[in-house]
């Protein structure tokens, strides 16, 4: 049972190492905190009081129990400024992707089949957009049965000329 214990939180701490923007860091150290001694947290473990510093970017993400369809159950300010409108309500393969539905569909599904926060960076979230660099981050929430019934995603953008200096600032340490 130790040995399960050490290999989860090595597993967190390569995990985190890979988020490059602070805030991620917070949320999922957040996230982690929240989990206690399980895989996940539930809904009712997240306080939208104790990280005022990213509700512009969290977005809240209902999955259904069959898992086929996930609906957003509540996007932050940030969301609705990228989106060019309000997506809270929507079904996230109604979101205006372009050229990255499936890369979008498969970020969404593999956090939910694995049960495990996944992130990553991509250019250009969506059309018309290309000039932004998105660093996105998907923490699953927990139902009584402990499945992922709910997505805590968290969205930064960054115009892409501030990301490349923020990448050569990284590599310089």
């Amino acid at each position: 049972m130790l040995g399960a214990a050490v290999k989860l939180k090595s597993a967190s701490t390569v995990f985190r190492a890979q988020l490059i923007v602070p805030e991620q860091r917070t949320l999922f150290d957040y996230w982690t905190k929240m989990s206690g001694k399980r895989s996940m947290p539930c809904r009712a473990d997240i306080n939208p009081a104790h990280i005022p510093r990213v509700l512009s970017g969290i977005s809240l993400v209902d999955v259904s129990p069959d898992k086929a369809r996930c609906r957003i159950r509540l996007a932050g300010t940030r969301l609705r400024e990228i989106y060019d409108r309000e997506i809270t309500g929507l079904f996230i393969e109604d979101l205006d992707w372009g050229d990255k539905h499936d890369y979008w569909i498969a970020a969404y599904r593999r956090t939910i089949e694995e049960g495990k926060p996944t992130q990553g960076v991509v250019r250009g979230p969506r059309t018309h957009k290309e000039h932004l660099v998105q660093y996105w981050l998907k923490l699953p929430l927990a139902t009584a049965n402990n499945e992922v019934g709910m997505l805590l995603c968290y969205d930064y953008f960054q115009s892409a000329s501030e990301d490349a200096h923020m990448q050569v600032m990284a590599a310089l340490g």
